[in-house]
Formats: structure tokens, sequence, C-alpha cells
């Protein structure tokens, strides 16, 4: 217990130093209460649905990649912008949104004009992780939401699923993380879920793909339709563990860019290491998180503490 304890401090002092604009403790005065009313709502959201835990994961990272951690995904579209959700990696499988706003309503009732969206979903998606047996970490607070969303910057910016290896090194380093970083967030699959459309291509034409997996996946992904089929990322969808990793190694990954990191190349001997000791990825997964939190959104774009998360002031 106390080496876990140790962790979790040294994380959170690593983590305060990475970003002084950031404090875990930013709205101690303002909202003391903001941490556990997330908490609460997470906890209902995830009991009804474990997906969910995964869902506001996968929000969170799609909202960092895209011009840093500001809350533009969870802007609708207006006349002057075509925002994110409808972007190809987020258009009818970005899922999510009625939570972050039912926390934003009950702590606007409290915290009102104080608390960022973008915060909400950076507690809400550690919380998440936490609730489905995964690692617990201090999230600095203190970001401010984006008054617009490009629709073409999520497109340009998120690793699609059918991204070879190079290029998954390409997009994260662009965004100031190394190869095993990538391969650490890339862990999250170890919950959730994937639509049909995303990993059709490796089960019908990928060569390095475990043939009796492949065949069981067909059945509920056709050639042709069934776009929104859903099917586990990993075998043990709702837990947080290293699963993901062991599935890799027998060639049973569910898209072609999760089975790039164990096919032959540079992260192959990483996702050995994840397979055999958890406390590792856990460890390198929180490390790679708080490091995500911390990505900021460019100079001189207008920011602003929304009210309601879908809409600009």
């Amino acid at each position: 217990m106390a080496s876990i304890s140790h962790l979790f401090i040294v994380l959170s002092l690593l983590a305060f130093s990475a970003n002084a604009q950031l404090s875990a403790n930013f709205y101690a005065k303002s909202c003391p209460n903001l941490k556990r009313t997330v908490r609460s709502i997470m906890t209902k959201a995830v009991i009804a649905e474990k997906r969910m835990g995964a869902s506001i994961l996968r929000l969170f990272f799609h909202d960092c990649f895209v011009n840093g951690c500001d809350g533009s995904i969870l802007l609708d579209d207006t006349l002057t912008f075509t925002g994110e959700k409808n972007a190809f990696p987020n258009r009818d499988t970005a899922r999510g949104f009625e939570v972050i706003d039912k926390i934003k309503t009950e702590v606007e009732a409290t915290c009102k004009n104080t608390v960022s969206c973008a915060d909400i979903l950076a507690l809400a998606a550690r919380d998440g992780v936490d609730l489905l047996g995964g690692p617990d970490w201090n999230v600095l607070l203190g970001r401010k939401d984006s008054r617009t969303a490009s629709e073409s910057d999520a497109n340009n910016n998120l690793p699609g699923p059918g991204s070879d290896l190079p290029t998954l090194i390409s997009m994260f380093n662009a965004k100031g993380f190394n190869a095993n970083e990538m391969t650490a967030l890339s862990g999250a699959h170890t919950i959730g879920m994937a639509s049909c459309r995303f990993f059709r291509r490796r089960i019908y034409n990928d060569t390095n793909i475990n043939p009796a997996f492949a065949e069981q996946r067909r059945d509920n992904c056709p050639f042709t339709g069934g776009d929104a089929n859903l099917a586990p990322l990993d075998s043990t969808t709702q837990r947080f563990d290293n699963q993901y990793f062991k599935d890799l190694i027998q060639q049973r990954g569910l898209l072609h860019s999760d089975q790039e990191l164990f096919n032959g190349g540079s992260q192959d001997a990483l996702v050995q290491t994840y397979s055999k000791s958890l406390l590792t990825f856990r460890w390198d997964f929180v490390k790679a998180m708080i490091k995500m939190g911390n990505l900021s959104p460019p100079p001189g774009l207008p920011t602003e503490i929304r009210r309601n998360c879908r809409v600009v002031n």
C-alpha cells in the first residue's frame, strides 16, 4: 500500500511541475465540492453503462489532441464554424456529451461561471478510468474553454484506425509524445468498443490477424453494411487492465493501428513488457495522461469559462 501511495505522490509532484499554470487545487476555494460532484455523476453513469467510462476517456483524448485540452469537442456546430463532432473520427461514435452536460449543470448550480468544461472533462475521464479498475491520479485544473472548434483540425490531428506505426509515431510526436508514451496511451483501448467501419478492413484484408478472431469479428461486421455494429477493443472490455497488450501478442488487436504496436516494429518489446507487468503499464499510462492533460490551446486562441458546454457564451 505504501508503494501505491508513493506512486500517487510522485506523479502528483511531477504533474505540478509540468505546467505551472495548472494546479490540482485550482478550485479548492472557488468550488470546493467540484471533484465530489464529478465523481458522483460519473459513478452513476458507469454503473448504468460501463462503456461510458471508455467513452468519456475517448472524448478527453480527442479533445486534447485537437488544439489542446480546451473543451472544443463539446461544442455544437454554429453558423460561423463546423465543429469537431462530425469529423470522421467522431461522427456517430463520440458519445458521453449528456454526462458532461449533467455535471456542468450541477456544478453551475453551486459554482456559477467558475469551472471550465475542459476541466470537467479531464476530471470525468480520470474518474471513468478509476471506476473501471484503472489507476487514479491528481488531475491538474485551471483550463479555459475554446470559443471555437474545427472539423478539419479534428480530421487532421487525430490518428486514424488504419494508421501504420510510422504514422502513429509521427502524429504523437507532433504533440510532444515519444513512441513509448504513444504505446502507453494506446493502452486506453483496454476498455471500450469500436464500430465496424473502423475495423472492417482489418478483419477482411490484414494477414497479421488471428484467423479465429477475424472470423468471430466478421460475424458482426459484414463486408458491406453494419457500419455501426460494435465489437470490444480487447477481451476484457469492461475492466481497465493489461489484456489489450496480451491480445496484441496473440494477433487479436481489433484495429489495424492497434496491431501495428506489435508487428515486428519498435514497440514490440514494450508491448511484451506491458503484457507481463500491469504495474508498469499503469505507471506509464498515468504519466502520459498527465502530460496529455497539459496540452494547451495555441497562443492567441480566444477562451472563456462556458456556461453551457455545447455553446459559447
